[in-house]
């Protein structure tokens, strides 16, 4: 890019509310910005609005939410690796916009099938493997944009304030949902989120932003290689995978049993529902706006414990207050506090990587940990919905929060954590990594 400091495109910014340097005085950040809010609240009606189709429409079990889940995460264990090095192949920024596209016309295939009468668990399977499949592209490449706009030191403001976007949606996305679902029923409310989808990929299709020459190598298998290796020797990378890698495990255990324990345990209605899970949104909001504060104080490896420690607390209060108002209470009290985590866990453990990280290996580094690190949400997913059926809902959001303490006491052990105070330099490009630049077409 010929400039990477924000506020190049507007130097002479009417007020705006915001500090000097803020990032969303930037012009081109703060067209990104708006894109991902504008998904974000679109996702939030699919979070909401596809599980309720399974529950309330086709009575799905526990064993076949915890299959949906596993069906949008298995496209991660399948294609990750090759896709990270296609990814450095070629421009990040169209791959991002063809992903909004693709997952609109996914999710209007639900309304679709439900007017035709067509409706099934294995229709819902396949829409929830396709909006998978895409995000393993199209998901890495967003995150790649994101540091083609933003300086590196500034990853982690970058990022929280990404989760800002998203944080908002979650407060007025989910009560949003529970309205449209009521209104218009689940399958209808998708129609939604496909609408703000074309929104966002408008605003990515206008965004100015100017890549290095994606890198050709020597050979696929090489390319792939390497990236493997470059993950295998930085001591601080494995740390994170395995510590997220347990952390997904949990988080897509307690995902599963959510919805049917607030709608057939505790007997909330879907608007309801929805107005509950605005107290994920709180707690995203107040991750997003102090998570980078946090994060320069005690250092982003800390930071990200205190997101395990949360995540897990969160979790447990369930298992603990499973039934009656104080069932209601321990339930959006959970979202709060695993909104809180969550995000702590992410905006730090995204700069982590990313810093760490050269640029000609950025595609191969986030495909490679992201496969990594969702291997375990696959088995996770599964293992939810298999508890919840044999042992009930509450017991599998209790045993998601104690694992998720143990692996917060794990990560305080190791030292690449523990001791990670501020974001690391890039290393250098290994020689095995290097490759002659190509114009893409």
């Amino acid at each position: 890019m010929a400039s990477n400091t924000p506020g190049r495109s507007m130097p002479a910014a009417r007020p705006w509310g915001l500090a000097p340097d803020d990032l969303l005085r930037d012009a081109v950040y703060r067209r990104l910005w708006i894109s991902v809010l504008c998904s974000s609240v679109g996702a939030q009606v699919t979070i909401l609005a596809l599980p309720l189709t399974a529950a309330l429409l086709l009575q799905a079990t526990p064993t076949q939410m915890g299959l949906l889940t596993a069906a949008e995460l298995l496209p991660f264990a399948l294609v990750s690796l090759p896709a990270g090095v296609w990814l450095d192949r070629v421009r990040k920024l169209p791959v991002y916009l063809a992903g909004e596209l693709a997952i609109a016309l996914a999710v209007v295939l639900v309304p679709l099938c439900w007017w035709m009468d067509a409706l099934a668990m294995p229709l819902l399977y396949g829409v929830g493997f396709v909006i998978g499949l895409v995000n393993v592209a199209a998901g890495s490449a967003a995150q790649i944009v994101l540091t083609q706009v933003v300086p590196r030191e500034r990853l982690v403001e970058a990022h929280a304030r990404n989760a800002l976007a998203s944080s908002g949606a979650e407060v007025a996305g989910p009560g949003l949902a529970g309205a449209l679902v009521k209104a218009l029923g689940a399958p209808l409310a998708l129609l939604f989120d496909a609408l703000l989808l074309l929104v966002s990929a408008v605003l990515l299709r206008g965004l100015r932003v100017t890549e290095q020459p994606p890198a050709v190598g020597t050979g696929f298998s090489a390319d792939l290689r390497a990236g493997l290796d470059f993950v295998r020797r930085q001591r601080l990378l494995v740390a994170l995978a395995w510590a997220v890698g347990g952390w997904q495990l949990c988080h897509n255990g307690a995902l599963v049993v959510q919805i049917l324990h607030a709608s057939r345990g505790l007997g909330l209605s879907e608007q309801v529902i929805g107005l509950c899970y605005a107290a994920l949104g709180a707690g995203t909001i107040s991750a997003s706006l102090y998570g980078s504060r946090l994060s320069r104080r005690v250092g982003p490896g800390p930071s990200m414990v205190v997101g395990f420690v949360l995540c897990g607390l969160g979790w447990l209060l369930p298992w603990l207050l499973p039934a009656g108002r104080a069932g209601v209470a321990a339930f959006v009290a959970m979202l709060l506090l695993a909104g809180t985590g969550g995000v702590l866990v992410f905006i730090n453990f995204l700069a982590m990587r990313q810093a760490v990280t050269p640029a000609p290996l950025l595609g191969r580094m986030t495909a490679t940990m992201r496969w990594l690190i969702l291997l375990p949400a696959v088995p996770g997913a599964l293992l939810g919905g298999w508890v919840g059926e044999r042992f009930g809902l509450t017991v599998t959001l209790g045993a998601a929060g104690l694992l998720a303490l143990l692996l917060a006491a794990l990560a305080w052990r190791s030292d690449q954590i523990r001791d990670l105070r501020r974001l690391p330099s890039a290393t250098p490009v290994p020689a095995d990594a290097a490759a002659e630049p190509t114009r893409a077409a």
